[in-house]
């Protein structure tokens, strides 16, 4: 059972081939590499970075429409869950589950008491006072948008610190909640650059919040390579990145929703608002071993807080993927 998209080394160890020969639908990484050429300054390369990547900030502040005060870049988005935890005071976290697991660890590290909202059962649950709660929207492993007006209300009301992760936001024409960051001074927006700039190998990550919040965040000198800054840059102003993958994230979306369906392999198939997609079959645990005689990789959803072995998430990929994957479900229809 995986506990994270993307371990293709495992699988390659698994299957006794190479890495390179690994199709993974696992990984919720966007399938359009556009390919990015750096002018790097070798003298710059001895010197010691900009500690406040002024450069960088200042490509995010106009992109993402917040000021530079407002933004603190980490070591990706794990690093600054991490680091929103031991920033917070409170000591009760509730997370709206299921979601990403290392929020559930994160906040275990800091000390915190960790208790379940079932978001799909009985989202408006009231968290106690004072509390930190935890919201993905679009929500991982399904993919649900959510309308946040009614829990912020909820929130608000109790006076809970909020983070609010976005890291799913751009694929598809969806709604932002990052200015509320400007009316709710207990808010923390989480963004991550991986997803969908192509770049989980540039570990950057971001938090949106007020001033005074990312003053107060522990973070370490340097922690950003002057490497992972320039490609960033490179690629948060590159238009043509994001119309191409608009355009490609559509298409193949809906070739994977058509390929699942056609399968008639799964009971049900949940409505995405990102770039993956929810399925549930009895049959999952042979659907996954079928899958890797053919070297392809799917994320396993055991390890998700009140789901089972009997989901799976496919991740939308490119063409030639997706004409393996469904060359692989067709043997169960022979």
């Amino acid at each position: 059972m995986m506990e994270h998209g993307g371990d293709i080394y495992s699988c390659a160890k698994l299957l006794g081939c190479g890495e390179d020969e690994i199709i993974d639908f696992s990984s919720n990484i966007n399938f359009y590499h556009k390919k990015i050429s750096l002018d790097i300054d070798v003298e710059k390369i001895s010197q010691y970075p900009d500690t406040n990547y002024t450069k960088l900030k200042s490509v995010i502040s106009n992109i993402y429409d917040v000021k530079v005060k407002q933004i603190a870049l980490l070591n990706g988005a794990t690093s600054a869950i991490y680091t929103i935890f031991t920033s917070i005071k409170s000591k009760s976290v509730y997370l709206y589950a299921p979601l990403y697991g290392e929020y559930e660890k994160a906040a275990l590290i800091s000390k915190k008491n960790v208790y379940l909202i079932n978001r799909i059962e009985d989202i408006y649950e009231e968290p106690k006072k004072n509390s930190i709660v935890v919201f993905v929207n679009p929500a991982t492993p399904e993919a649900t948008y959510y309308d946040m007006q009614k829990l912020f209300k909820i929130w608000k009301k109790l006076k809970c610190s909020v983070i609010l992760d976005e890291s799913f936001i751009e694929f598809e024409n969806l709604k932002s909640y990052r200015k509320y960051i400007n009316s709710y001074k207990k808010l923390y927006v989480v963004q991550s650059f991986s997803k969908y700039y192509a770049s989980a190998g540039v570990r950057i990550g971001a938090v949106f919040s007020n001033k005074e919040n990312i003053k107060n965040l522990k973070i370490q000198r340097w922690n950003i390579s002057s490497f992972d800054s320039e490609f960033l840059q490179n690629r948060l102003v590159d238009d043509e990145f994001r119309v191409k993958t608009k355009e490609l994230h559509s298409i193949q979306k809906q070739d994977l929703l058509n390929i699942l369906e056609s399968s008639q392999l799964f009971d049900e198939i949940v409505p995405s608002d990102a770039n993956f997609i929810l399925t549930y079959s009895p049959n999952a645990n042979n659907i996954v071993k079928q899958l890797l005689k053919y070297k392809i990789m799917v994320r396993e959803c055991e390890s998700f807080d009140f789901l089972s072995e009997k989901w799976l998430r496919f991740a939308v990929k490119d063409e030639q993927s997706h004409k393996e994957l469904k060359k692989a479900l067709s043997f169960f229809n022979e």
